[in-house]
């Protein structure tokens, strides 16, 4: 009775007043007898819009989320469904999910319309997902015609997490009944449920324009909770913070501001020169320090400094003292900046290599410093 009054005074001419909802192929559903109108799940309002449009009650198995709700709000939605011929479907499996869909089975039996979502839950993005084969379980063991319904726009009047509706114009579309009585006595033939729900899925994608996809809606919705989930925790860690943030702390002095030079250090002493053969197990010189013009070098067996243009030291260079040496013009009147000592080569970075040797001689006496 209370379900005639919103449907026909209160409820169904308000919102067709305000949403201009159109209809397609109405004459598909029969005047009486059971049947099944499996519709894809964009909104919460998938629920209201499509038995509106119906001239007779439609029975939907909603999850039993909505009849458990605490508080004011949680009693007024139960009180909702109630009233609009909705029934609890607990969605968990098992026992739990076989008992929901015996309800809906004593509803055909008693020859109503029952509406269900085979998706399980609403779309998370707009498109149609993987069906769960509980429906053809349902419609297998009832033996009744299956009507596939369409829901176009739903998702545009009141998206996921919208509490007020947007007032613009939707669309219901009914198709043909589908006939799965050549698969009676199968319902709890795995494969057979398989091939029903995705025949029926096949059927909605068409009449709806959908893209398909074929992975179960509550698994991408967990996949998408869990992201968002990830990417709170490591904000509130410091972590993935949006640039305007990390550019208010940089301002405020919080964070150190990074310098260009600060990405990537690296060591002159450890490197080595292209081209360099190195062998496997050998010893390591220590590098030659290499002196600019205006460094000043003491001489430890004559005294006072000793200046040159690039001048290279290394201690030992001869048997049994410590020489300094300074460069001069090699044979071709190059400047020599490595300077070989006991045989043993020794280059500085990014120098050019001319030459010079003293290959176990001394240094000659016009070089020497006073």
């Amino acid at each position: 009775m209370i379900y005639w009054v919103l449907k026909k005074i209160f409820l169904g001419p308000v919102l067709k007043v305000l949403f201009r909802p159109w209809t397609k192929g109405l004459d598909n559903i029969p005047l009486d007898g059971p049947a099944v109108l499996a519709s894809n799940h964009l909104s919460f309002s998938d629920s209201i819009f499509m038995p509106l449009m119906v001239p007779r009650p439609v029975v939907f198995l909603a999850k039993s989320d909505y009849f458990t709700g605490r508080g004011l709000k949680g009693r007024l939605t139960a009180a909702f469904f109630k009233l609009t011929n909705q029934l609890p479907m607990d969605r968990s499996g098992g026992s739990a999910s076989a008992n929901s869909l015996q309800t809906g089975v004593e509803v055909l039996n008693g020859g109503g319309l029952l509406g269900i979502y085979p998706e399980g839950t609403r779309s998370p993005d707009g498109r149609l997902y993987r069906g769960k084969v509980g429906v053809a379980k349902l419609i297998l063991t009832a033996n009744v015609p299956v009507i596939p319904v369409a829901m176009i726009g739903t998702d545009k009047v009141q998206p996921i997490g919208r509490r007020i509706p947007n007032i613009r114009r939707l669309g219901v579309i009914f198709g043909e009944p589908m006939d799965f009585s050549r698969y009676q006595g199968l319902h709890d033939d795995r494969f057979v449920q398989r091939s029903v729900t995705d025949e029926i899925m096949y059927e909605l994608m068409r009449l709806s324009g959908q893209e398909y996809v074929d992975s179960y809606a509550g698994t991408v919705k967990d996949r998408i909770a869990a992201e968002k989930a990830a990417k709170s925790a490591g904000v509130k860690a410091g972590v993935g913070k949006p640039a305007a943030a990390k550019t208010e702390e940089v301002a405020k002095g919080a964070v150190p501001a990074k310098k260009a030079g600060d990405a990537v250090r690296i060591d002159p002493s450890t490197t080595v020169a292209p081209g360099t053969v190195t062998v496997i197990g050998a010893k390591v010189e220590p590098k030659v320090p290499f002196l600019r013009a205006e460094d000043d070098l003491q001489d430890p067996f004559h005294g006072g400094s000793v200046s040159g243009g690039g001048v290279a030291v290394k201690d030992g260079g001869e048997p049994g003292n410590g020489t300094v040496r300074e460069p001069g013009p090699d044979a071709a009147g190059t400047e020599a900046t490595d300077v070989e000592a006991a045989g043993e080569p020794t280059k500085a970075m990014g120098t050019k290599a001319t030459g010079a040797k003293a290959a176990g001689s001394a240094t000659p006496p016009d070089k020497a410093q006073p």
